[in-house]
């Protein structure tokens, strides 16, 4: 029984080993680090109380599993099946400290405590694949981000001026809608999904968890009155990002303790496109920047004067509504923004 305690015991503490480095250094995700590191310390507090009666047992020459193996063992096509195979060798392995420390010949062992963190694993493993699948989409939040407001389209249609936009070198377009029923709001955003798609834009929905789920969008984007992000995590596939918007470095840390894949920091300036906002300036992006892990897009008041002042505070994109949307030439005026921030 040592050598089973044994074996699995390392098997397990291997398999953390392999989930902590792609949270560290792959996802570069301090969150779901901090949790695998807690469970692997745990795990090892627990072997070092028995670690002489396990090494005195452990025969790994006269070990006959070490000269059995299937193909599959040598076979990892991509990440995501480096997470499940090792998320899989932790779970086993857990499930089998806990069955056989259960037996009265068993050396003290804190069941519960091993039972627990098998529980946790599942719930790591889907956060590992769920930020495995939304990666690529965080990757892309970059450049100018424009705010499809259709407070601001004049009777033009949202799909035209989208694509002049996306044509102008727009990165993403978030869909704002704040007239219209849910059901003329779905009808355009559907229409705007496919476009986005075809044209490889990330296409964001303002607000509606419902909407960006019966359109396929690429995620939603959520403020301070909306639903909450970890509820709104709950609704969605685990492939949608979950953008947020704050105003304060505080605020900033909550939204990505939460879960935001990307935050949004405004308003930079002052701005028309909303009522009474808070103006919270540069400086105050700037210091989120530095201090967040995820994405910034710098929102609220840029201009084509102003915009180049924001490339240093380290923001990842900046968006934008009137600056594009006011013009007739929403193409040309997209390029000129581009080359404002390019020219810094």
């Amino acid at each position: 029984m040592l050598r089973i305690l044994d074996a699995n015991f390392n098997r397990c503490s291997e398999g953390l080993r392999v989930l902590e480095e792609v949270a560290r250094f792959i996802l570069d995700n301090d969150k779901l680090t901090k949790k695998l590191k807690k469970i692997r310390h745990s795990l090892s507090d627990s072997y070092a109380t028995i670690e002489t009666s396990l090494l005195t047992s452990r025969d790994s020459a006269g070990d006959v599993g070490t000269q059995s193996s299937v193909v599959s063992e040598f076979e990892r096509n991509d990440l995501s099946a480096i997470i499940a195979a090792n998320a899989r060798r932790v779970q086993e392995s857990l499930r089998v400290l806990e069955e056989f420390a259960k037996l009265p010949a068993s050396p003290p062992i804190d069941v519960e405590g091993i039972k627990q963190s098998r529980f946790d694993i599942y719930d790591i493993e889907r956060e590992l694949m769920s930020y495995i699948s939304r990666k690529a989409k965080i990757d892309r939040i970059t450049g100018v981000y424009l705010i499809l407001d259709t407070a601001f389209l004049n009777g033009r249609s949202a799909n035209d001026v989208a694509e002049q936009a996306i044509e102008g070198g727009v990165n993403i377009i978030q869909f704002r809608d704040k007239q219209s029923d849910k059901s003329a709001i779905l009808k355009t955003a559907k229409a705007l999904k496919k476009l986005c798609a075809r044209k490889n834009v990330l296409f964001i929905i303002n607000n509606h968890v419902d909407i960006a789920l019966a359109c396929d969008a690429d995620g939603v984007h959520l403020g301070q009155s909306d639903l909450p992000i970890f509820d709104a995590r709950a609704l969605l596939p685990i492939g949608k990002i979950v953008g947020y918007t704050v105003g304060s470095l505080a605020e900033a840390q909550l939204a990505q303790d939460e879960g935001a894949d990307y935050i949004a920091v405004g308003s930079i300036y002052t701005t028309t496109s909303k009522q009474n906002v808070t103006v919270v300036g540069c400086e105050t992006l700037r210091a989120i920047c530095a201090k967040m892990s995820v994405p910034i897009v710098a929102t609220g008041g840029i201009t084509f004067n102003n915009a180049k002042q924001l490339i240093d505070t380290g923001t990842n994109a900046i968006a934008v509504i009137s600056v594009i949307l006011n013009e007739q030439d929403v193409k040309k005026a997209t390029q000129q923004l581009l080359s404002c921030v390019k020219s810094n």
